[in-house]
């Protein structure tokens, strides 16, 4: 054997380990990758909202009397399995307090059993990484932030401080319209330069996975705060229409999608000092989602069952708030109206707005000392209610 066979067949051989090496380091990458994306699965919101829905089956299902517990610890643990089976109950009605104790059991679960800590927290919401925020994200830590120092009452701070409730022009629109935009909402979160501490980013993780598991999805949040209402559905294309133009005409399915046109899912508007605002922003993401929200936001006192037969329901929410319900083959989409009566605040002067309000309110004011019949008409949405009973009402 020559020098050059010999040199021949090391090289050969060293070619050799090289790509076995190659290909088992490779691999081994792979493995530690897959694993890696198995961990970030576990912190995003549908595997915890998944993990909160079963363990809280577990609390409210077991059989007490079989662990064996003495009789002072049986009667404690019932009263608990009680008191979280009234409040998961009540949460649905709109029951600000019974939500208040789920979200709280919700939180205790995800930082004590679940392992949520701040080092996989932005696994659930990007806090850390603003540009991958989505305008929802934005909108719920903007809410939390304002609701920390103004309560019920952030939502309406926040549009009264960035002029959110004035006429603007929309792209492919032409009309102007009362709408907040994503690109407002992100103007406002960068204005607002928001640092967040590990409970304030578990507060806002909690929050969302309970509006898609307890809650009314986008609207949970909007629906608690003092505004005139909030609807959805009630505006855009449903999806009954939107899969029959795609069995026959493609074309003009790509039409809608490159106009963007909202979908019935994507409807969500709110009543706002007598205007309707429309939260371009905000989608229940689903048709689906939305249906899940018209079945359980009018059931406050058992009213019936809504169903095909009988396609629509007006009932009270448990805060006195009322509550329309509408869906197929009566209506076009599933659909609701909450309208909420403020009265304790409703006064003329907060009403009655633009130049010679003061004549119109001292007005109204002697044509009910009179005794005098008033009819208050108006589109809706214009505040008739308020004026019917306002602080003024004593007079009537």
């Amino acid at each position: 054997m020559t020098i050059t066979n010999i040199v021949l067949i090391l090289v050969v051989l060293g070619l050799a380990t090289f790509a076995i090496y190659y290909l088992l380091k490779k691999k081994r990458t792979e493995e530690v990758e897959d694993t890696l994306n198995i961990d970030d699965k576990t912190y995003t919101l549908e595997v915890m909202k998944n993990f909160i829905k079963k363990r809280l089956d577990e609390i409210t299902k077991v059989n007490l009397y079989d662990i064996g517990l003495s009789e002072e610890e049986l009667k404690r643990r019932k009263n608990k399995k009680y008191e979280l089976k009234k409040a998961l109950k009540g949460c649905t009605y709109g029951d600000v307090n019974d939500k208040k104790y789920v979200k709280e059991l919700i939180y205790d679960l995800l930082a004590q059993e679940y392992g949520v800590d701040e080092a996989n927290i932005s696994k659930a919401i990007s806090f850390d990484v603003p540009s991958l925020l989505t305008a929802q994200d934005k909108f719920d830590i903007l809410i939390y932030v304002f609701k920390k120092e103004f309560g019920y009452e952030a939502l309406s701070e926040m549009i009264k401080k960035y002029n959110l409730d004035v006429l603007k022009y929309v792209e492919g629109e032409a009309k102007p319209s009362y709408v907040i935009t994503a690109q407002e909402i992100d103007d406002i979160y960068e204005k607002e330069n928001i640092t967040l501490s590990f409970s304030d980013k578990l507060a806002i993780v909690v929050q969302r996975i309970y509006q898609h598991y307890k809650g009314y999805s986008s609207i949970d949040e909007i629906r608690d705060m003092n505004i005139d209402g909030v609807s959805g559905g009630v505006s855009g294309l449903p999806e009954s229409f939107l899969s029959q133009v795609a069995q026959t005409d493609g074309d003009y399915l790509s039409q809608i999608a490159e106009h963007k046109v909202p979908r019935a899912c994507d409807s969500i508007w709110i009543m706002f000092r007598g205007k309707s605002i429309r939260l371009a922003f905000l989608s229940f993401g689903t048709e689906a989602e939305l249906k899940r929200v018209c079945q359980n936001i009018y059931k406050y006192n058992n009213p019936g069952q809504l169903s095909d037969t009988n396609g629509y329901k007006i009932n009270e929410m448990k805060d006195g708030s009322r509550v329309v319900v509408v869906r197929p083959s009566m209506s076009e989409t599933w659909a609701f109206f909450v309208r909420k009566f403020d009265v304790k605040r409703a006064a003329l002067e907060q009403i009655v707005h633009g130049p010679g309000k003061e004549e119109a309110i001292e007005l109204l004011k002697y044509l009910v000392k009179g005794a005098r019949i008033i009819s208050l008409t108006g589109e809706q949405g214009c505040r008739k209610n308020n004026y019917a009973y306002g602080n003024d009402r004593k007079y009537i």
